[in-house]
């Protein structure tokens, strides 16, 4: 959900999208929101009553959902597949295990975690591969979960920015079209909630946050450059966004679903 355009699905773009992300590892760590405490708390409520939960941030980036999960005083282990994406994360949190590797081959062993959770990039699995594969590293009754950053485009000028941002925002509205895990014997049916929260922003923040995302990344240098101008000029042109700080309406949305 993430990034996903308007376009029909091509594997060769995805692919290149969805290794995109380590050559802006600083600024992703840097302008990318976080996570509001109550949607992780949510997402992990089923394993809340352990008295350690063991939970793996699986496509951990740089750490953003890890950092959130460590907070609630969980016993967290990072996964991600990205080399420069996962040093930007040992940089920022030195004191959380990681280890290199994908949602299709976990290097973790089996039943090993009471929970999964996955920060904005669910849909950049081959899920036929790696739900059994999140199945296999979680203990029976244990909870995966993914939850998505969204700007809510239900507001005038955040529908506006990503009518200008060429939809390389990701939408709330397509999330509530497409909300739900694929079916799979492994799983509990899932559940779905959504969490309002605010982020702080100037234009040059948010410019530089929607530089970030994948279909951005892959513009050659002067398509990105003219694209993020508009941007820019949109944003100066706004009263909401035209001088200062300002709050970005997001919605988090969460799923979760239960190790059978």
């Amino acid at each position: 959900m993430d990034n996903d355009s308007e376009r029909p699905y091509d594997e060769t773009e995805h692919a290149r999208r969805a290794g995109s992300f380590g050559s802006h590892a600083e600024a992703y760590a840097e302008y990318r929101p976080s996570y509001p405490e109550t949607a992780v708390r949510w997402a992990l409520e089923p394993v809340a009553g352990e008295d350690v939960v063991r939970v793996l941030d699986l496509a951990a980036g740089t750490g953003k959902l890890t950092e959130v999960v460590a907070r609630l005083d969980a016993e967290v282990v990072a996964v991600e597949p990205d080399p420069e994406m996962l040093a930007e994360l040992r940089r920022r949190l030195p004191d959380v295990p990681t280890h290199l590797g994908s949602a299709e081959e976990i290097p973790v062993p089996d039943g090993s975690f009471d929970a999964v959770v996955v920060g904005q990039a669910f849909h950049w699995f081959d899920v036929d591969r790696a739900l059994p594969e999140i199945a296999r590293v979680l203990r029976p009754g244990g909870v995966v979960a993914a939850l998505w950053n969204l700007e809510d485009d239900a507001v005038s000028w955040i529908a506006g920015l990503k009518e200008v941002s060429e939809s390389s925002l990701p939408s709330a509205r397509k999330w509530r079209d497409q909300r739900g895990f694929p079916d799979h014997p492994a799983y509990s049916d899932s559940e779905v909630a959504e969490f309002q929260h605010r982020q702080r922003r100037t234009t040059d923040s948010m410019v530089a946050l929607v530089g970030t995302h994948s279909q951005v990344i892959v513009k050659d240098e002067v398509d990105r450059a003219q694209l993020l101008a508009r941007i820019r000029g949109y944003l100066r042109a706004r009263t909401e966004t035209a001088s200062g700080e300002f709050d970005v309406p997001m919605i988090t949305g969460v799923l979760r679903a239960i190790r059978v």
